[in-house]
């Protein structure tokens, strides 16, 4: 007891607690501020390898449409509904799912 109340008395000791106190709560490093930070970062970092899977299969796919011609009138006729001249185009839609 007796060493525990010498050593709050001492001034190194307040000092020194003082900083960690300010170092862990009030500064704008804060333990809260750098658990966003490393969530963020986490978060980025999910992103980056979404965007990068992407870019990679738009990549696939770019070299796919520019090589064979057959998936490059199919590409078209998908997703810009374009047709020959002696062709109609249908374009059936799904009702139930729309609401």
């Amino acid at each position: 007891m007796k060493n525990l109340l010498h050593l709050l008395k001492n001034k190194f000791f307040i000092a020194g607690t003082a900083f960690v106190v300010w170092m862990f709560f009030f500064d704008r490093n804060d333990l809260a501020s750098q658990y966003d930070y490393y969530s963020r970062v986490q978060k980025l970092e999910e992103e980056k390898s979404f965007y990068e899977a992407e870019i990679a299969k738009a990549y696939t796919e770019l070299k796919e449409l520019t090589t064979n011609i057959q998936s490059l009138e199919k590409f078209a006729r998908e997703r810009y509904y374009m047709k020959r001249d002696n062709e109609d185009v249908y374009v059936v839609t799904d009702n139930k799912a729309e609401k």
